[in-house]
């Protein structure tokens, strides 16, 4: 029994030491340490966020590079009941279990985060804290119509209707576009802001119309972030259908 005990604690310490899952914790300490300089310091703030936001990238290249997968060959309904769990949790062939979820949760708090500080910067405020609400709720949604259709991915939306949900999470170049013109664009708004009553229409109005390379990039990241907000409201009403199918066709299975 001690053996098995030490055997156990084995493997879940390996699991924690996973290469991508060390990149997840460096992100989580480096935003940790930009939240902690954001308003005295606005571009170490930017430098390490990105830096972070980028390394969402490197660990599932690490986890595909060094082959670090966790049930990888179950499929996901398998899964989910293995772990017993309530809610969805998205998994893919090439991170492990606890990777994908610290993955996803560092994504959504870091920019949970940072709209909250934007929402103390710019008015109205509701503006941001309206963005936060979309961002999370949509995503949630996503992963779990997803767990009740038996999907294998958030991102297999190849029976939506919607030409640009579709052309959002298959097309690996215009989803990037999307979330980093999306998060540029609230690093912009911070490095521009220049007292914590600034108001957000006056100050994009301003910057738009100087003719300089900020307002070209401001103009840039506003096309994508617009994009990326219009397949969030897609993603959130698609996915209420799929529960909303869910529900009816559990009730039509009761004798």
């Amino acid at each position: 029994m001690g053996k098995k005990e030490e055997r156990a604690r084995a493997e879940k310490l390996s699991v924690y030491l996973y290469i991508p899952n060390i990149v997840g914790y460096m992100r989580v300490v480096l935003n940790c340490v930009a939240f902690a300089v954001c308003f005295s310091n606005k571009t170490l703030f930017s430098l390490l966020y990105f830096f972070s936001f980028c390394c969402d990238a490197v660990d599932g290249w690490c986890a595909r590079r060094f082959n670090q997968g966790f049930f990888q060959d179950l499929p996901i309904t398998v899964i989910c009941r293995k772990l017993e769990l309530d809610s969805f949790l998205l998994l893919s062939s090439s991170v492990s279990t606890f990777g994908a979820v610290l993955d996803m949760v560092t994504d959504r708090v870091s920019t949970a985060c940072l709209l909250v500080i934007l929402s103390q910067v710019y008015r109205p405020s509701l503006v941001f804290l309206s963005l936060l609400a979309l961002d999370i709720a949509s995503h949630w949604l996503q992963m779990y119509s997803t767990f009740l259709a038996g999907k294998s991915s958030h991102k297999d939306v190849k029976d939506s209707t919607s030409w640009l949900f579709r052309l959002y999470y298959g097309n690996r170049i215009f989803m990037c576009y999307c979330c980093v013109s999306c998060e540029l664009l609230y690093i912009i708004l911070l490095l521009i802001a220049k007292n914590q009553t600034e108001n957000l229409l006056n100050v994009v109005v301003a910057t738009l119309t100087q003719i300089s390379p900020l307002s070209f990039l401001l103009a840039l990241t506003l096309f994508g972030w617009s994009m990326k907000q219009t397949v969030n409201i897609i993603q959130m009403k698609t996915a209420s259908d799929v529960c909303v199918l869910y529900d009816i066709e559990k009730h039509h299975k009761k004798p």
